[in-house]
C-alpha cells in the first residue's frame, strides 16, 4: 500500500485530503477521559497540514443510531485535536450537508477541519452495499485524496473505511503503517519466548485469537472476567463470577490442544472476591477477600487476580522476548481491583521483551494507572482490529488501501 510519505513526495499543497481517523475517545459528558487516539493521529494530520494540504478529518464516536445525537458529537475531539496541533480546527456540524460543504470550501492551505460523527448518517454502517456506496460518494465529494489512519476501525466494512478509498487516490497514514508493522512482529519471525496475556470480560471475544495463537505462542496467560469460564471448565466453583457457560466446550478443547502442542496455559491461582460489584463512580472501598482460585464461594464473584497470581504472571513474563497483552486482569477502574492489571503492566515495563499493549481497555488502563507509554514497545489504538489481525483475518480497511 502507498504510504503517506510517498503521497507527500508527490505533493499535496492545495489538495483536500480526507483523513479517516479514529477519534472514538471515552467521554464523561463532554470531557475526554483518555485522548490517546486523538494524539495518535496528530503526526499524520500535522504532516499533511505542514505540506499545505487542506485536511478534512473524519471519524465515528460511539454507537449512535444512524442519526444525529448530541451525546456522541465529535466537537470535544475536534477541540482537543486543535489543542494538540496548536492551531484552530474548524468543525462542521454535519457529515456531508451544508455545514460540511461550507467548512471544507472555506479551508485555506495548511488548515484543518473535523466533520461531525460519521455514524450520524445511516449509510456509514449500512449492510446494504448501495446505501453505503452512496454515502461514500458524498464523502468523496469533499476531497481529492484519501488517507486511512483510523486503525481502530479497519476491521469494519464501513463506508468511510472500505468504500471511500476506492473512489479517491489513497494512502496509509503513519498510524496504520506503524500498527501493521508492529503486528507483523507478532505474526512473522517472532522473537521467542512469545507470551500472550489475555483478559477482559468475555471468552467469546477472544476465541478466534486463542485458536490462532495456539499455533504461534509459547505461553498464554489468562485473567479478567474470561478467566472464570476457564476455571469452570477445569471443574472449579466460580460462584457468581462472570461466566459464559456456552463457551465451556470450546475452552476445554483449547486447553487440551495447548497441552498437546506444548503451549503453556497459565490460569489464576488466587483471586479477589466480593459479594457485589464495586461502585465505579464513588470508588467507595470494596473490602475484597483473597481466596484460592479453586475455592470461590457460591455467593461471591471474582473481580481481580490475587497477589500470588500477580507474582506468577510476572515470572512468566520476565524471560519473554515478545509479549502481546489485550484485556485487563480485573475491574481496574476501581482502586481495590486495579493491582492485577497494574502488575501485568509493570511486568511488561520491567521485561526486556518487545511488548505490545493491544488497545481498548488495556491501553486505557496503562494511562489511567499512570504508566509512561514510552516504557512499552507499542500501545495499539485498536483492540478489535489488533485481535482480528492476529486471528489471521483480512481487515476491510487495509484491503481497501492496497493498490
Amino acid at each position: 500500500m502507498k504510504t503517506i510519505d510517498e503521497l507527500l513526495g508527490e505533493g499535496v499543497e492545495g489538495k483536500r485530503v480526507f483523513v479517516r481517523a479514529d477519534l472514538n475517545v471515552p467521554l464523561d459528558g463532554t470531557t475526554i477521559t483518555d485522548d490517546g487516539r486523538i494524539r495518535a493521529v496528530v503526526p499524520t494530520v500535522k504532516a499533511l497540514a505542514d505540506a499545505g494540504a487542506r485536511v478534512v478529518v473524519a471519524s465515528h464516536l460511539g454507537r449512535p443510531k444512524g442519526a444525529p445525537d448530541p451525546a456522541f458529537s465529535l466537537a470535544p475531539a475536534a477541540a482537543r485535536l486543535g489543542e494538540l496541533l496548536g492551531t484552530e480546527v474548524a468543525f462542521a456540524t454535519d457529515t456531508v450537508g451544508e455545514s460540511a460543504r461550507a467548512t471544507v470550501a472555506g479551508l485555506a492551505d495548511g488548515r484543518v477541519a473535523v466533520i461531525e460523527n460519521l455514524r450520524f448518517n445511516a449509510g456509514e454502517t449500512s449492510k446494504d452495499d448501495a446505501e453505503r456506496d452512496a454515502f461514500a460518494g458524498q464523502l468523496a465529494a469533499l476531497a481529492d485524496v484519501y488517507v486511512g489512519d483510523g486503525f481502530g476501525a479497519v476491521h469494519r466494512k464501513h463506508a468511510s473505511v472500505y468504500d471511500l478509498p476506492g473512489k479517491l487516490p489513497h494512502a496509509a497514514g503513519y498510524l496504520i503503517t506503524t500498527e501493521v508493522g508492529v503486528l507483523k512482529k507478532l505474526t512473522e519471525d517472532v522473537r521467542r519466548p512469545y507470551a500472550v496475556v489475555l483478559g477482559g470480560a468475555k471468552v467469546s471475544d477472544k476465541l478466534g485469537v486463542i485458536d490462532h495463537l495456539l499455533e504461534k505462542a509459547d505461553r498464554i496467560l489468562v485473567g479478567g472476567g474470561m478467566a472464570y469460564t476457564f476455571l469452570k471448565a477445569q471443574g472449579h466453583e466460580v460462584g457468581i463470577s462472570l461466566l459464559q457457560e456456552d463457551q465451556i466446550p470450546a475452552v476445554k478443547e483449547y486447553l487440551a490442544r495447548a497441552a498437546d502442542k506444548g503451549v503453556e496455559f497459565v490460569l489464576p491461582v488466587d483471586v479477589l472476591i466480593s459479594t457485589e460489584f464495586p461502585d465505579l463512580k464513588t470508588k467507595a472501598p470494596a473490602h475484597p477477600t483473597t481466596v484460592a482460585a479453586d475455592a470461590i464461594p457460591a455467593d461471591q464473584e471474582g473481580l481481580d487476580i490475587g497477589p500470588e497470581t500477580r507474582k506468577l504472571y510476572a515470572s512468566k513474563l520476565a524471560d519473554a522476548a515478545t509479549v502481546f497483552w489485550n484485556g485487563p486482569m480485573g475491574v481496574f477502574e476501581h482502586p481495590d481491583y486495579a493491582e492485577g492489571t497494574r502488575a501485568v503492566a509493570q511486568a511488561l515495563v520491567d521485561s526486556p521483551a518487545f511488548s505490545v499493549v493491544g488497545g481498548g481497555d488495556s491501553a486505557a488502563a496503562v494511562r489511567i494507572l499512570g504508566f509512561d507509554e514510552n516504557a512499552f514497545g507499542h500501545i495499539s489504538t485498536g483492540g478489535g482490529a489488533s485481535l482480528e489481525y492476529l486471528e489471521g483475518k483480512q481487515l476491510p480497511g487495509l484491503v481497501a488501501l492496497e493498490d
